[in-house]
């Protein structure tokens, strides 16, 4: 599934540099309605992509394009939008600058007003790092976003969090054949080293107290850990940079805000449904009570799931997903 590309021009960006062709990749689906109000904005998570996305897309489903104008746009990094693998000198490989939150954020206000004479989005809906995302599009742009759906994911980076990602970098900057980002090659040992580290964290203790990492198949637990992994496709410096923004996430890091985390939560106009997973290692419901605690519209709903932050995602229990699907045809169902 080809995505589109949307050309913003020289850009300045937050790693203090200005990237001379900064580009998003992005596909929709459905229509634009004649005044503009079905806008459904839903970017990707770490590692992922537009095609991922599409599992609660289709008609029937809850994002629904019969209904609605779904919008689903590559986070810069990803190796789809503009990415340390696909970007020319001088800011290709290790030499693409840091990106923040913010800064996916203004190039995809610019995509949805530029492009499509969007102003106000029916709904943001964000997965992980795509939650990270809709939260700061909410404080940053509050009066632009009716409905709110951030699910497994935060609204700042909490310290546990930024650690797991330090082991992230360490399994990439170790392979021997990374060489300061200027490598030749895939980089086999990083990748599985990145294997070893989302098994430990990605699913929960409960995942593997229940042997459901056993179910296809295997044996042990070592057996397991032993798999054959898919041929690597994913640029080790996308991975970075994708890590760099999701360790500084914060939506009231900015001039609106300074630093005030409870005022940018405050300013959240949005009628939101806040869905953390019960047993997420990297974005733990904790952290989300706070969130509701501080929004004026806001709901908690907790997936009650034992598949950690892996909860709702493709592909995996279709309890969970459900309960997931359901949230996201609640939001659509209220007033704004």
């Amino acid at each position: 599934m080809a995505a589109d590309i949307f050309e913003l021009g020289a850009t300045a960006v937050e790693g203090g540099v200005t990237i001379p062709g900064l580009r998003l990749a992005y596909i929709t689906h459905g229509k634009l309605n004649a005044d503009k109000s079905n806008a459904i904005l839903f970017p990707t998570w770490f590692g992922g992509s537009h095609v991922l996305n599409s599992w609660i897309i289709g008609p029937g489903k809850p994002l629904d394009p019969t209904q609605y104008f779904i919008v689903v746009v590559n986070i810069i990094g990803n190796g789809h939008s503009s990415s340390p693998s696909n970007t020319p000198a001088p800011f290709d490989g290790s030499h693409f600058p840091y990106v923040s939150v913010l800064d996916n954020v203004k190039a995809q206000r610019r995509l949805m007003t530029e492009k499509f004479g969007v102003d106000r989005l029916h709904l943001a809906i964000g997965r992980s790092m795509g939650a990270q995302i809709v939260f700061q599009w909410a404080a940053y742009y509050p009066d632009k976003v009716e409905r709110l759906l951030p699910f497994v994911g935060s609204a700042r980076t909490a310290h546990h969090n930024y650690i797991f990602l330090e082991n992230v970098k360490m399994a990439v900057t170790s392979d021997p054949e990374f060489n300061g980002g200027a490598y030749g090659q895939p980089l086999t040992l990083a990748f599985e080293r990145l294997q070893l580290v989302f098994d430990s964290w990605a699913a929960s203790q409960a995942f593997y107290r229940e042997e459901l990492h056993l179910k296809a198949g295997f044996a042990t637990t070592r057996e397991y850990l032993d798999r054959a992994q898919p041929a690597v496709t994913v640029d080790a410096n996308d991975v970075l940079t994708q890590v760099a923004t999701w360790q500084s996430a914060d939506l009231s890091r900015n001039e609106l805000y300074n630093g005030d985390y409870e005022g940018a939560l405050g300013a959240i106009t949005a009628r939101a449904i806040v869905m953390p997973s019960k047993t997420d290692l990297y974005f733990p419901p904790e952290d989300s009570e706070i969130e509701v605690s501080h929004m004026p519209n806001a709901e908690l709903r907790i997936i009650p799931s034992i598949w950690g932050h892996r909860a709702g995602a493709p592909g995996t229990d279709p309890a969970d997903i459900a309960f997931v699907e359901q949230a996201v045809r609640d939001i659509l169902a209220v007033r704004p």
